[in-house]
């Protein structure tokens, strides 16, 4: 579910671009803590976004997911440690077969608390990687929600191939090294 809703003002948000959006939503749904996590588009230089102009790569725009929590339950640093989990920040325009801008490591902010939180985050995961991390850490100017049939792509079409051979694996990944964060079924 998705569109407007009436959320507490507890509630925060970030926008993280990790590849293909079903993969980044699908595993934001698990987690405990996050109250939606919803895929879309940002970062481009169009006034508008849709799955075709992103898709061509001319937008500027990159497949991205709004994530919302609650901070007394997941934290900012969470977040940025599963987001840093699902994806490889190594890899420039890129997520495994899927190549473009629009598959590229991101982190929108949307506040000077969230830019060093981000830059904080970078800094950490930096230290896994042999490559340099390539994430890029710019200010939220728009996010446009992408189409309803890519919301909750995932849940709705777990035996399509792509679900079952890219975005499978990177939950079972996630199930296990934060198995406590995992919301019950």
């Amino acid at each position: 579910m998705h569109g407007t809703r009436a959320y507490t003002s507890s509630m925060e948000s970030i926008v993280l671009g990790g590849g293909c959006f079903w993969c980044v939503e699908a595993s934001f749904n698990l987690i405990k803590g996050v109250e939606s996590a919803i895929s879309g588009y940002a970062g481009g230089s169009e006034k508008d976004a849709d799955y075709y102009k992103v898709g061509s790569g001319d937008s500027g725009h990159a497949e991205v997911v709004k994530v919302t929590y609650d901070p007394s339950i997941l934290t900012l640093k969470d977040v940025f440690d599963i987001f840093f989990t699902i994806h490889n920040p190594t890899t420039l325009d890129r997520q495994g077969n899927d190549v473009g801008s629009q598959y590229r490591s991101a982190i929108f902010y949307a506040d000077d608390g969230q830019k060093r939180a981000a830059e904080e985050a970078v800094a950490d995961v930096q230290s896994l990687w042999d490559d340099p991390v390539v994430t890029e850490i710019v200010p939220l100017e728009a996010f446009y929600e992408a189409e309803d049939y890519h919301q909750n792509y995932f849940a709705t079409n777990p035996e399509q191939g792509y679900c079952q051979i890219i975005i499978n694996p990177k939950l079972q990944k996630l199930r296990q090294k934060f198995a406590e964060r995992i919301k019950a079924d």
